[in-house]
């Protein structure tokens, strides 16, 4: 692997967390005093799985991990439980990366929804186990709809913006290796 590619390599991945950095600051900010009906998207975990299936070496498990916990702990989760809910999550798209890269976006977008369906619910029931407070479903809902809505925006931003594209079949990716 050349000085070039890994250099790039450990840019990107200093530029998700400098992006997921800038998404909890933009959190934590208190704009409003009182809470909502509503919740709005989880734009870490929607950033995750669009890095992941596009360029799936940028982020890591330990980053992400690492990323999930840091939000838990800010965001006065359960610490751990979003953070393997989520990482779990993005691995599996990850592991199926390569079959979606020659499918349309419409296939992605399904397979984001279906993943961020399934750690959403999962979290909601893992809470009721442990029986800890659960937020509202109307709370659950309007988070993973915005969520899935805003993806095809995150990936724009993504691609267009960012840079992260998903690689063509014979390309190389960041650690030298074919794809």
């Amino acid at each position: 692997m050349t000085d070039l590619s890994r250099s790039r390599l450990w840019l990107m991945r200093g530029g998700f967390v400098a992006l997921v950095l800038v998404i909890l600051f933009f959190h934590l900010l208190p704009l409003e005093t009182l809470p909502r009906s509503w919740a709005g998207p989880d734009l870490l975990l929607a950033f995750a799985c669009a890095w992941g299936l596009r360029r799936p070496e940028y982020v890591p498990a330990i980053i992400l991990a690492g990323v999930f916990l840091l939000a838990d702990l800010l965001l006065h989760r359960p610490p751990g439980l979003w953070a393997v809910l989520a990482l779990i999550g993005v691995e599996n798209l990850k592991s199926r990366g390569r079959h979606l890269r020659d499918a349309s976006f419409a296939a992605e977008w399904l397979s984001v929804a279906v993943v961020l369906s399934v750690v959403i619910l999962g979290n909601r029931l893992l809470l009721g186990l442990a029986l800890l407070p659960t937020p509202t479903w109307t709370l659950n809902l309007t988070e993973l709809v915005a969520t899935v809505v805003i993806y095809p925006l995150i990936v724009f931003v993504t691609h267009g913006i960012m840079g992260v594209r998903k690689t063509a079949p014979g390309d190389l990716d960041a650690l030298g290796k074919r794809v």
